[in-house]
């Protein structure tokens, strides 16, 4: 389920509370102004958004639309699932290896980037 931007600005809400604003951007390293704009549904940039959605305990993934495994388990239950597979072709698995593969290496890389 991807969250909007707005519903970022009420989890910052909700999280500062009865806090002022200077406290909790000060939590966050930004401007009380970014802090501000931001908890009021404006776009922040990338490394603000990032910092934010550690600060709200959230994987900015949940805002772009996708989510990173919640386990290794998951991860590998995939690759079980595979190898029991008796009726794909070799081929067939090879490439889907492949896939799986390729999509691990980009959220390694993407959670790389994020810290």
């Amino acid at each position: 389920m991807t969250i909007s931007i707005d519903q970022l600005g009420q989890l910052m809400l909700a999280k500062r509370g009865s806090r002022g604003v200077r406290a909790a951007a000060a939590d966050v390293d930004v401007s009380p102004a970014t802090f501000s704009r931001v908890e009021n549904g404006h776009m922040p940039d990338l490394e603000t958004f990032v910092k934010i959605c550690r600060w709200v305990d959230r994987d900015p993934g949940e805002f772009l639309g996708f989510q990173r495994p919640q386990s290794v388990a998951e991860e590998q239950g995939a690759q079980v699932h595979l190898r029991k597979q008796k009726t794909a072709s070799k081929e067939t698995a090879e490439s889907l290896g492949a896939l799986i593969l390729a999509v691990q290496a980009a959220a390694k890389a993407h959670n790389q980037l994020l810290g």
